[in-house]
């Protein structure tokens, strides 16, 4: 669907076309492929190969018959053809139109887009979704309340960063500060996604939305990679056992697969984490194993921050660790065990 909606964002030819077919009152049908699956359905109409152009497919859907377009839109291959899908298919239209639309798109896997004359909509049928496509105006209103609700999530998803690195630091971090950014990361990363969507939809109206939306995220995805790493617990029998790459990968999964319902409430994100989901354990102490706060440091390499969290394993050791053991740790050497260790000094003082 992500793909279709591309093809049919405002400013391109085929957004034009539709729009023009809605506007004229007269309704239509559009195939957006022409493959062996398409022409099997296909019953009567005129077969063409012409240039595609909005004026021309508008032109076409006057007729009652669907219009063909080749696959990669460039030509239009047939026009007032009767489409004949599987009428076993389920479909929840009920418009002719539409139904003949909906059920293409499942017969043949090639999408289709019904314009209604009556209601002056476009509708888009593809993978089995089907979805409405909406004034351009209405996505930007629809895309600053987004922008606007992901500010202020992010300006307090950047407060419980800061409490949890004081935390941290301090030796008191409690699962309640893990499962609290934790949860802050999350809804600011599914409203990353929405707004996402809409930029697709937007086309060439949502350019500068992009680039707020790249800015809002920023490094989202690595801060809830660190945490994951810095407090998933792989054995309960040793809970400071550092995980492996798949193992983070996979609490991340769990975690994307909680509802929104089940996001508001500390214990199934804990349950996804391996930690207490009691309530009355949610104040017992965690230590950080320090991927998270090693991946603040500038330039250092995520095969640097594995191989320290492997020799020293925790929060507390690295800021107790001389530059000298630093050093010692493969792949690191002297330069770099300097640089880390000015950087945890700082860090330490703050």
């Amino acid at each position: 669907m992500r793909a279709v909606l591309r093809r049919l964002a405002p400013g391109t030819p085929l957004r034009d076309a539709l729009d023009r077919i809605r506007r004229s009152g007269t309704g239509g049908l559009v195939v957006l492929g022409d493959d062996p699956a398409v022409r099997e359905i296909c019953d009567g109409g005129v077969a063409l190969d012409v240039e595609f152009t909005p004026a021309r497919l508008r032109e076409l859907s006057k007729m009652d018959g669907a219009v063909v377009l080749s696959t990669d839109g460039e030509r239009i291959t047939r026009a007032n053809v009767h489409l004949v899908p599987d009428p076993t298919l389920p479909a929840v239209e009920t418009g002719t139109r539409h139904r003949a639309a909906e059920r293409t798109a499942l017969h043949t896997g090639v999408p289709s887009v019904a314009v209604s004359a009556s209601m002056t909509t476009v509708t888009v049928y593809a993978g089995g979704q089907a979805r409405v496509l909406v004034d351009p105006v209405v996505l930007l209103a629809r895309a600053d309340q987004t922008v606007a609700t992901m500010e202020r999530h992010s300006a307090r998803t950047a407060r419980a960063r800061t409490r949890l690195d004081r935390a941290e630091i301090g030796g008191y971090a409690s699962v309640r500060d893990v499962l609290t950014m934790a949860q802050r990361l999350i809804r600011l990363e599914r409203l990353g996604t929405e707004l996402a969507e809409l930029t697709v939809e937007m086309g060439e109206y949502g350019r500068q939305t992009t680039l707020q939306l790249e800015e809002l995220l920023a490094d989202t995805p690595d801060e809830l990679w660190g945490l994951v790493a810095d407090h998933l617990v792989v054995d309960p029998a040793g809970a400071s056992a550092v995980p492996t790459a798949d193992q983070v990968t996979t609490g991340l999964e769990r975690l994307a697969a909680l509802t929104d319902a089940d996001l508001l409430l500390p214990g199934p994100v804990a349950r996804c984490l391996g930690l207490p989901a009691e309530p009355e354990d949610l104040d017992e102490h965690v230590t950080a194993r320090g991927h998270r706060m090693l991946a603040h440091i500038p330039r250092l390499r995520p095969v640097q921050i594995s191989a320290l969290v492997e020799r020293f394993g925790s929060v507390p050791a690295l800021l107790a660790a001389e530059q000298a053991d630093f050093a010692d740790v493969e792949g690191v050497g002297a330069l770099w065990a300097r640089h880390v260790r000015q950087w945890l000094t700082g860090l330490g003082s703050t």
